[in-house]
């Protein structure tokens, strides 16, 4: 099917579609003022132009509404990250082709200055866009269409959250997000009656692929928030009826930092789909709210996906989705990584041997990056697609997510993952969240260090926290952190993951507390100037950054 066709089929359906704090929309209404936006669309676009639309909002019942209008005009989506500012959010206007840029007032500012040549900026709560779209209030799905829509029909150009280089515009069409919300559907028994609760940024993948289409497949209802609000969060689902979400990042963490209550249990939630929550936060999300969250894989690329199974051990992914040839290679030689051996606590025992970067070897659905074929030979190197994320494979083929490639450490001469640490760190009952990065060693190598945000009340104690260390059975000989920098909180990316690559920049020359082990299992020291200076002198030596 298309995404058309599942717009089109909510014509006549009066029950509710769409749920925000400011509006309320049934089925239909959602159709038909799709319909209007789709009219709107093909009037304003340039002949012989892309039929592509940027959209700068937040969740506003505006955005779903475009998407669904796009599809049905044959047009496709460029989700605009805000946090994006200056040259680079200009760079991914027109990177795009974007002829028209749908925002809100509150956006404006951003727009100041920036050299959008061609480009026309609907502002969303305004009257001269009410005025503007009238006049296609009585149109209906399918009447206007600026491409004939099929199946291979662009629909998304949703842009990665890569650290390092100018984000990739990954397409997405129409028959690839139809299939992605058909097969949740399939696999969460999504019903029409359920409620999908989007908190997740909607220009970032997850909120569409994973929580808006198999809610548009199934003919269930959306609620949105426009932003994510741990503290919002109880509140939302209650007055929403939601009965599922979506989360990316570190959104489960900050839920579970929200001080407990009696009620937590009192909703209609039943499920969470996502990504880096870990198991161990995932076993306490379910204790606390009663809400099962499910790991899995995938990106807005679609071109690997792993499925988790009632078998699946703690701690793994899941098994590959049907049809992926899934392996772990060294991106060095091409070699599979042998078989991750596991000590019955659940410890890698051979990181080195085990740990690489997760490919795809058979038929994928990446349908390519717009106009940067460079980055598109880069991911499909050699016939297979490579992910860019590393795992390891136990002996009955379960897939452990350890990281992305560049969250690689090498200590001692051995291979590390930073997300196998911060499971472990994030065990600590004062630490509300972790993350674990490299740092250059002085002679050679990495070092590691962890940024940690404690628990509203909780304070460091250097010798409890080398005891919780000391007692951890997985923790490797080289995992232990020799800096701890102290935070306020984690910094984050705009889709809630962590942002390591500042963490990476600032290193330990930061204004924040840190902890450190002068020599390997030496105690916990605050680091002081003095310590700083000697410090400095080792990187020097050494010619290290």
């Amino acid at each position: 099917m298309t995404v058309a066709e599942l717009v089109q089929r909510q014509w006549g359906d009066h029950r509710v579609g769409l749920r925000s704090h400011r509006a309320v929309l049934t089925h239909h209404e959602v159709a038909a003022g799709a319909a209007a936006r789709a009219a709107l669309l093909v009037d304003l676009l340039p002949r012989g132009a892309e039929p592509h639309l940027g959209v700068l909002l937040d969740n506003t019942p505006e955005f779903p509404l475009w998407l669904s209008a796009a599809a049905l005009a044959g047009a496709a989506v460029a989700g605009i990250n805000p946090t994006r500012r200056g040259a680079e959010l200009a760079r991914d206007i027109v990177h795009t082709d974007c002829r028209v840029l749908v925002t809100q007032r509150a956006y404006l500012p951003l727009l100041d200055g920036l050299p959008l040549p061609g480009v026309r900026v609907l502002v969303t709560d305004t009257d001269a866009y009410r005025t503007l779209l009238a006049p296609f209030e009585g149109a209906k799905p399918g009447e206007s269409v600026a491409r004939p829509v099929r199946p291979d029909s662009r629909l998304l150009l949703y842009f990665t959250s890569g650290s390092t280089g100018a984000p990739k515009a990954a397409i997405c069409s129409q028959g690839r997000l139809a299939a992605a919300g058909a097969s949740l559907v399939a696999h969460f028994g999504i019903r029409p009656e359920d409620v999908h609760y989007v908190c997740m940024p909607m220009f970032h993948g997850n909120a569409v692929i994973a929580d808006w289409a198999p809610a548009l497949a199934a003919g269930a209802g959306v609620a949105l928030r426009d932003r994510f609000s741990a503290s919002r969060f109880l509140p939302d689902v209650r007055e929403f009826g939601a009965t599922y979400f979506t989360y990316v990042g570190r959104a489960v963490q900050y839920l579970l930092a929200t001080p407990s209550r009696p009620d937590d249990r009192e909703h209609r939630l039943r499920l969470g789909f996502g990504t880096e929550a870990g198991a161990v936060d995932a076993a306490r999300f379910e204790e606390r709210f009663g809400v099962r969250l499910v790991e899995g894989y995938g990106s807005s690329e679609g071109g690997a996906a792993i499925r988790r199974t009632p078998d699946t051990p703690t701690g793994a992914i899941g098994r590959a989705a049907p049809g992926d040839d899934l392996a772990v290679v060294d991106p060095a030689t091409g070699e599979e990584c042998a078989r991750a051996v596991l000590a019955p606590s659940g410890r890698l025992l051979n990181a080195s041997a085990a740990i690489g970067e997760l490919v795809n070897r058979g038929r994928n659905p990446f349908e390519g990056y717009w106009r940067n074929p460079e980055a598109q030979a880069a991911r499909l190197r050699g016939g297979w697609y490579w992910t860019g994320d590393l795992f390891y494979r136990d002996a009955d083929g379960f897939l452990y997510f350890a990281g992305r490639d560049d969250d690689r450490l090498r200590v001692d001469s051995e291979n590390l993952a930073a997300a196998v640490i911060e499971r472990i760190l994030s065990r600590w009952d004062r630490a509300a969240g972790v993350a674990v990065y490299a740092i250059p060693d002085p002679a050679a190598g990495d070092q590691v260090m962890t940024a940690i945000a404690l628990r509203e009340s909780a304070a460091f104690d250097p010798a409890a926290f080398e005891g919780f260390l000391a007692a951890q059975p997985d923790l490797g000989t080289k995992m232990p952190p020799r800096f701890v920098r102290l935070v306020p909180e984690l910094p984050l990316t705009a889709t809630n993951k962590i942002h390591r690559a500042a963490l990476r920049g600032e290193s330990f020359l930061c204004e924040d507390p840190v902890w450190w082990r002068p020599s390997p299992g030496a105690p916990y020291e605050r680091l002081t100037l003095q310590a700083l200076s000697a410090l400095r002198d080792q990187y020097a030596a050494h010619s290290r950054p």
